[in-house]
Protein backbone atom coordinates (compact mmCIF):
# COMPACT_ATOMS: atom_id res chain seq x y z
CA UNK A 1 0.00 0.00 0.00
CA UNK A 2 2.49 2.35 1.13
CA UNK A 3 4.90 1.82 -1.94
CA UNK A 4 2.08 1.94 -4.44
CA UNK A 5 1.07 5.21 -2.56
CA UNK A 6 4.18 6.49 -3.19
CA UNK A 7 5.00 5.85 -6.78
CA UNK A 8 1.47 7.36 -7.50
CA UNK A 9 1.98 10.57 -5.88
CA UNK A 10 5.48 10.86 -7.59
CA UNK A 11 4.40 10.07 -10.85
CA UNK A 12 1.21 12.89 -10.46
CA UNK A 13 4.00 15.15 -9.16
CA UNK A 14 6.65 14.47 -11.95
CA UNK A 15 3.26 15.71 -14.40
CA UNK A 16 2.50 18.61 -11.71
CA UNK A 17 -0.04 20.89 -12.30
CA UNK A 18 -0.62 19.98 -16.02
CA UNK A 19 -2.61 16.48 -15.29
CA UNK A 20 -6.25 16.43 -15.65
CA UNK A 21 -7.22 13.01 -16.73
CA UNK A 22 -10.91 11.83 -17.23
CA UNK A 23 -10.40 8.28 -15.98
CA UNK A 24 -13.64 7.11 -16.16
CA UNK A 25 -16.24 9.63 -17.48
CA UNK A 26 -18.32 10.63 -15.38
CA UNK A 27 -16.79 9.30 -12.18
CA UNK A 28 -12.83 9.70 -11.94
CA UNK A 29 -10.54 12.16 -12.92
CA UNK A 30 -6.93 12.72 -12.06
CA UNK A 31 -6.32 16.18 -11.00
CA UNK A 32 -2.75 17.29 -8.65
CA UNK A 33 -3.93 19.20 -6.04
CA UNK A 34 -1.64 20.22 -2.84
CA UNK A 35 -3.24 19.68 0.17
CA UNK A 36 -1.87 21.43 2.98
CA UNK A 37 -5.21 20.36 5.47
CA UNK A 38 -5.72 16.77 7.01
CA UNK A 39 -8.13 14.37 5.39
CA UNK A 40 -9.84 15.58 2.76
CA UNK A 41 -8.39 18.88 2.46
CA UNK A 42 -9.77 19.94 5.98
CA UNK A 43 -7.75 21.71 8.49
CA UNK A 44 -5.45 23.38 6.23
CA UNK A 45 -2.20 25.58 7.99
CA UNK A 46 -1.51 22.85 10.85
CA UNK A 47 0.92 20.95 8.41
CA UNK A 48 3.31 19.79 11.54
CA UNK A 49 0.65 18.99 13.64
CA UNK A 50 -0.76 16.79 11.34
CA UNK A 51 2.18 14.92 10.58
CA UNK A 52 3.22 14.79 14.60
CA UNK A 53 -0.51 13.33 14.61
CA UNK A 54 0.45 10.50 12.08
CA UNK A 55 3.17 9.38 13.88
CA UNK A 56 1.55 9.00 17.34
CA UNK A 57 -1.43 6.78 15.50
CA UNK A 58 1.57 5.15 14.29
CA UNK A 59 2.63 4.57 17.58
CA UNK A 60 -0.58 3.78 18.82
CA UNK A 61 -1.36 1.33 16.31
CA UNK A 62 2.07 -0.90 16.64
CA UNK A 63 1.47 -0.80 20.60
CA UNK A 64 -2.03 -2.62 20.25
CA UNK A 65 -0.49 -5.01 17.61
CA UNK A 66 2.68 -5.85 20.37
CA UNK A 67 0.43 -5.91 23.49
CA UNK A 68 -3.42 -7.16 22.36
CA UNK A 69 -3.33 -10.58 23.22
CA UNK A 70 -5.34 -11.87 20.15
CA UNK A 71 -6.35 -10.40 17.17
CA UNK A 72 -7.79 -11.56 13.87
CA UNK A 73 -5.88 -11.72 10.67
CA UNK A 74 -8.31 -9.14 9.32
CA UNK A 75 -7.46 -6.58 12.18
CA UNK A 76 -4.16 -6.74 11.19
CA UNK A 77 -4.45 -6.34 8.10
CA UNK A 78 -6.63 -3.19 8.57
CA UNK A 79 -4.33 -1.36 11.22
CA UNK A 80 -1.00 -2.26 9.07
CA UNK A 81 -3.67 -0.03 6.04
CA UNK A 82 -4.27 2.62 8.04
CA UNK A 83 -0.84 2.91 9.78
CA UNK A 84 1.05 2.63 5.62
CA UNK A 85 -1.52 5.52 4.67
CA UNK A 86 -0.52 7.71 7.88
CA UNK A 87 2.56 7.11 7.09
CA UNK A 88 2.25 7.82 3.24
CA UNK A 89 0.58 11.01 4.11
CA UNK A 90 3.47 11.84 6.62
CA UNK A 91 6.19 11.48 4.35
CA UNK A 92 5.04 13.78 2.12
CA UNK A 93 4.10 16.29 4.90
CA UNK A 94 7.31 16.32 6.19
CA UNK A 95 9.44 16.25 2.81
CA UNK A 96 7.04 18.43 1.04
CA UNK A 97 4.48 20.72 3.31
CA UNK A 98 1.89 18.91 2.14
CA UNK A 99 0.34 15.94 0.45
CA UNK A 100 -0.33 15.15 -2.96
CA UNK A 101 -4.44 14.31 -3.65
CA UNK A 102 -5.09 13.13 -7.00
CA UNK A 103 -8.35 11.36 -7.43
CA UNK A 104 -11.32 13.17 -8.24
CA UNK A 105 -14.84 11.98 -7.88
CA UNK A 106 -17.01 13.75 -10.56
CA UNK A 107 -19.79 11.94 -9.87
CA UNK A 108 -20.70 13.36 -6.28
CA UNK A 109 -19.19 16.71 -4.85
CA UNK A 110 -16.17 15.27 -2.85
CA UNK A 111 -12.82 16.08 -1.85
CA UNK A 112 -9.86 14.99 -4.24
CA UNK A 113 -8.28 12.07 -2.19
CA UNK A 114 -5.16 9.72 -3.08
CA UNK A 115 -4.56 6.16 -2.16
CA UNK A 116 -2.81 6.83 0.86
CA UNK A 117 -6.17 7.94 2.20
CA UNK A 118 -8.28 4.95 0.21
CA UNK A 119 -5.92 2.55 2.82
CA UNK A 120 -6.85 3.92 5.53
CA UNK A 121 -10.42 4.64 5.08
CA UNK A 122 -10.61 0.74 3.79
CA UNK A 123 -8.26 -0.07 7.03
CA UNK A 124 -10.14 1.14 9.58
CA UNK A 125 -13.39 -0.75 8.17
CA UNK A 126 -11.73 -3.89 7.87
CA UNK A 127 -10.08 -3.38 11.15
CA UNK A 128 -13.25 -2.95 13.25
CA UNK A 129 -15.17 -5.44 11.17
CA UNK A 130 -12.54 -7.51 12.65
CA UNK A 131 -12.28 -7.26 15.85
CA UNK A 132 -16.05 -7.24 16.12
CA UNK A 133 -17.42 -10.06 14.31
CA UNK A 134 -13.79 -12.20 14.09
CA UNK A 135 -11.55 -11.16 16.94
CA UNK A 136 -10.98 -14.14 19.27
CA UNK A 137 -10.37 -10.92 22.19
CA UNK A 138 -14.16 -9.79 21.00
CA UNK A 139 -15.64 -13.37 21.74
CA UNK A 140 -13.73 -13.96 25.01
CA UNK A 141 -15.34 -10.37 25.68
CA UNK A 142 -18.45 -11.78 25.51
CA UNK A 143 -18.02 -14.83 27.16
CA UNK A 144 -16.72 -12.91 30.11
CA UNK A 145 -20.06 -11.06 29.93
CA UNK A 146 -21.88 -14.50 30.08
CA UNK A 147 -19.78 -16.07 32.98
CA UNK A 148 -20.63 -13.09 34.97
CA UNK A 149 -23.99 -13.21 34.23
CA UNK A 150 -24.39 -16.48 35.30
CA UNK A 151 -22.18 -16.21 38.56
CA UNK A 152 -24.47 -13.35 39.50
CA UNK A 153 -27.41 -15.30 39.07
CA UNK A 154 -25.67 -17.84 40.82
CA UNK A 155 -24.82 -15.76 44.01
CA UNK A 156 -28.93 -14.45 43.56
CA UNK A 157 -30.09 -18.00 44.46
CA UNK A 158 -27.58 -18.34 46.73
CA UNK A 159 -28.72 -15.41 48.61
CA UNK A 160 -32.58 -16.34 48.48
CA UNK A 161 -31.42 -19.86 49.48
CA UNK A 162 -29.69 -18.24 52.77
CA UNK A 163 -33.45 -16.19 53.14
CA UNK A 164 -35.32 -19.03 53.23
CA UNK A 165 -33.42 -21.03 55.54
CA UNK A 166 -32.85 -18.34 57.97
CA UNK A 167 -36.74 -17.73 57.65
CA UNK A 168 -37.40 -21.15 58.44
CA UNK A 169 -35.16 -21.06 61.27
CA UNK A 170 -37.09 -18.27 62.65
CA UNK A 171 -40.22 -20.17 62.12
CA UNK A 172 -39.45 -22.69 63.99
CA UNK A 173 -37.66 -21.09 66.90
CA UNK A 174 -40.85 -18.88 67.66
CA UNK A 175 -42.80 -22.07 68.10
Amino acid sequence: MLLVDQLTKLAVRAVGDALHVTVIPGVIDFLFVRNIGAAFSMGEGHGIAFAVLALAVIVAIAVYLIRAPQLAHLEVVGMAMVAGGAIGNAIDRLAFGFVTDFIATTFIDFPVFNVADIGITLGVVLALFGYMFLSPAAREVDATAELNARDEARAKRKAKQRGERARKIRERNER
